[in-house]
């Protein structure tokens, strides 16, 4: 959520970042403004009338001593008086305040300069590309066909016990999950990442802690009995970890990193792009999240991406770095960049990564802060990605790495696997 200070301080900066994300509703701004000045003005009077109710009951404790019985009765009734108007300001404040939240939190994040024009993927700018593509033989086979021939992943039987989307990993197939799941916590504690494991539903706060409320509930899993969500990603409930928390700054950056199972509607996808593993209801991903002073976010976030990277490079998968264009951004993030590779059997690339910085837009809804060296409170900024989201990652791991004798399995996984390949 925006502070109202950047209202307050530069409209024009809120007004071309909000076009750069190609949101429409530019009229919000003025109403929030607007909306503002009329508070303050309330507010003025309303400190206004609380100065005068303090003076008096001071005087009416002198009056009272001098023995001014009626003179105090008088200030009494005035004080009355005063308590009932500074009652009807309050209830005007209360309401202003909650227009103006209404308002605020229809507005996405502001794009950092960086982020490029333009409002479809076609558009996000690739940054770098690298690995080698492999050249399969002519009868490859894309990983549904692969998943059946080996027996790893059954996707009917998943339809049968819940619906499309969800899968049952069998066998060797849930063996090689496991083994990617355990590897992917183990490099990110090596480079200095808690492990937590956090719920796997979570509260409406917490959901509107993160954005994801009100932006994205038609996404969510809703159960309605205890109105909890299940959660898309890990980046929910491990943020709201530090949610009302602040934090000293010499205890910064803190880094965390979480293994969940993951849970999306996907209302609206359908098609060749979303068979198998391509997009899923149910998904597995291992996220790292961290809190970091304002003045260090963006040297963190390239600490991320770099991190994310050099997972893609120790699996050997043929990889490509995007920086998102304002059209193609969440509604939460102030960059973004996404991480593909590509399926070689499917030829085409899959997004498998996002790492993003939100700056101060997470952690002003969850209040999450710490105190500088002079003693004042600030916000933090937040960052999260996806180190890395499973399914995609399987999908190419099997396409690109089949042969004829079998799939091979890359080397850095073999320790948690126990084989060096899937017959």
């Amino acid at each position: 959520m925006l502070t109202l200070q950047l209202f307050r301080q530069q409209k024009d900066l809120i007004i071309a970042g909000l076009q750069k994300k190609n949101f429409k509703e530019l009229d919000i701004v003025d109403a929030i403004i607007a909306l503002d000045e009329k508070r303050r003005l309330v507010q003025v009077e309303n400190d206004r009338i609380a100065s005068e109710i303090n003076a008096a009951s001071k005087s009416i404790g002198l009056l009272m001593g001098q023995g001014k019985k009626e003179e105090a009765e008088l200030q009494k009734n005035e004080v009355a008086s005063k308590k009932e108007a500074a009652k009807e300001i309050a209830q005007q404040l209360a309401a202003m305040e909650a227009e103006q939240l209404d308002l605020l939190i229809r507005l996405p994040n502001l794009p950092h300069s960086s982020v490029p024009f333009g409002k479809t993927p076609e558009e996000n700018e690739v940054v770098r590309q690298s690995g080698v593509r492999p050249s399969l033989e002519a009868q490859k086979l894309p990983h549904w066909d692969l998943t059946t021939k080996y027996n790893l992943i059954d996707f009917e039987l998943g339809n049968k016990i819940t619906g499309s989307g969800f899968p049952v990993y069998m066998g060797k197939g849930a063996k090689l999950q496991r083994s990617l799941i355990s590897y992917f916590l183990d490099y990110n504690t090596g480079a200095g990442y808690g492990e937590v494991y956090p719920p796997f539903m979570v509260n409406e706060a917490s959901a509107y802690g993160t954005g994801q409320l009100p932006d994205k509930e038609g996404q969510m899993y809703h159960a309605t009995a205890d109105n909890f969500y299940l959660i898309p990603t890990a980046e929910v409930p491990v943020t709201n970890l530090y949610r009302d928390t602040i934090t000293a700054e010499n205890d910064l950056p803190i880094k965390m990193t979480a293994y969940t199972p993951c849970f999306r509607r996907e209302a609206g996808s359908y098609g060749k792009d979303v068979r198998g593993l391509n997009r899923l209801h149910q998904f597995d991903k291992v996220e790292i999240v961290q809190f970091t002073h304002p003045e260090k976010s963006y040297d963190a976030l390239e600490d991320m991406v770099l991190h994310v990277e050099k997972l893609l490079q120790n699996l050997g998968l043929e990889y490509r770095i995007l920086r998102l264009c304002g059209g193609d951004m969440s509604f939460t993030s102030a960059l973004t960049y996404d991480f593909e590779v590509y399926s070689a059997a499917q030829e085409r690339w899959l997004e498998v990564s996002s790492v993003s910085n939100f700056e101060s837009f997470q952690t002003n809804r969850c209040k999450v802060r710490f105190k500088n060296a002079e003693g004042k409170t600030q916000l933090l900024h937040s960052l999260n990605g996806s180190s890395l989201a499973l399914p995609r990652i399987m999908a190419c791991l099997l396409e690109n790495f089949q042969t004829p004798e079998g799939i091979v399995v890359p080397e850095v996984l073999r320790p948690y696997f126990g084989s060096n390949i899937i017959h």
